[in-house]
C-alpha cells in the first residue's frame, strides 16, 4: 500500500512458529503472525495470535496490544499477574521480563516501535 495511510486488518503473509525451547515453560504453542504495516524498520502492525502455553518473555521494543479474541495473563518478574481478554488493551515497555501465557487461544493487534 502506497501513501501515508496504512489499514491493519490481520491480512498480511502468515508466519507461523512454535515458541523457543530454551523459552517455553508450558504446553507447545504456535505462534502467527501477519505483519501489515512495516515503517523504516523500526515501527511494526499487524496481528499475532498464540495457542494455550506459557514462556519467557523480554522486552527490548515498545509494544500497544488490542487484545481480539482469547485470554492471556502477563507476570513481570517480582510483580503481580495481570489478565487481558478481548476487548482489553495495554502497553508493554522496554526493559520488561517475565512470563507471558495464554490462557485461551488469542490473537491481538499490535504496534511494535524499536528505538
Amino acid at each position: 500500500m502506497s501513501g501515508k495511510l496504512h489499514p491493519v486488518r490481520g491480512q498480511g503473509e502468515a508466519d507461523v512458529k512454535p515458541i523457543a525451547p530454551d523459552r517455553l515453560i508450558e504446553g507447545a504453542p504456535l505462534t502467527e503472525t501477519r505483519l501489515d504495516y512495516e515503517g523504516a524498520g523500526e515501527t511494526y502492525a499487524g496481528e499475532w495470535a498464540a495457542d494455550v502455553g506459557a514462556w519467557r518473555v523480554a522486552y527490548e521494543e515498545w509494544e500497544f496490544c488490542h487484545m481480539l479474541e482469547g485470554i492471556c495473563e502477563l507476570t513481570p518478574d517480582g510483580g503481580e499477574t495481570q489478565r487481558f481478554e478481548a476487548g482489553d488493551s495495554f502497553v508493554i515497555e522496554p526493559g520488561f521480563t517475565g512470563v507471558w501465557r495464554v490462557i485461551a487461544p488469542m490473537k491481538k493487534r499490535f504496534v511494535v516501535r524499536y528505538g
